[in-house]
């Protein structure tokens, strides 16, 4: 069983699995961030955001770097550029959702006079409704897409790491295929 949080893009991996290992079924499970590393003794491996705790009993790849991206409504001024950076949101309202895997600081940006939305999902439907901008993963604005609302890089904002990490324990054949897969091995390469 593969964990993924939400945003990460397991689609090319798990299509490369099933075309080598047609007779291993791979099951895909999505986990949260906020339980990211307990999940790891649910699954036999899974797609995190970075930072996880790193320990001796957990192997840690990183895969690739989202960009940040500003999701602001439709009707927002800040659409008119095709990036911004963090000095163009001083004076927006910018919500931090309880499920905040960027951690990005906005000087001089006007907390929310609400509580922070329990999930990104939440906050983007606060945003669209023309209240604030939330910063996240581009992935996540993608997943979370709606025609009120738009999206701007973020270019100075943190980028989000993207890793495949499983217990040593956990560690099979079937884990290691799939780490070769990811690692972009071919399916006559050896290790």
């Amino acid at each position: 069983m593969l964990g993924a949080v939400p945003g990460a893009t397991p689609g090319k991996w798990i299509g490369l699995w099933r075309e080598r290992m047609p007779h291993v079924t791979l099951e895909l499970r999505e986990i949260d961030v906020a339980g990211q590393r307990s999940h790891l003794d649910e699954v036999d491996a899974a797609l995190v955001r970075l930072p996880v705790t790193a320990s001796d009993d957990l192997h840690l790849i990183p895969l690739y770097e989202e960009q940040p991206v500003v999701v602001m409504s439709v009707d927002s001024h800040l659409t008119a550029g095709d990036e911004l950076d963090t000095a163009d949101l001083a004076g927006e309202v910018v919500i931090v959702p309880a499920d905040d895997v960027l951690g990005a600081r906005i000087p001089d940006a006007v907390p929310p006079t609400f509580a922070p939305p329990s999930d990104t999902g939440e906050a983007i439907a606060t945003v669209a409704a023309g209240v604030g901008v939330v910063v996240v993963p581009m992935s996540l604005a993608r997943a979370h897409q709606r025609r009120d609302v738009e999206y701007r890089v973020l270019s100075d904002g943190p980028v989000s790491t993207v890793a495949l990490a499983w217990l040593r324990e956990r560690t099979t054949a079937d884990v290691e295929a799939f780490v070769g897969i990811v690692r972009g091995r071919t399916a006559r390469s050896s290790r």
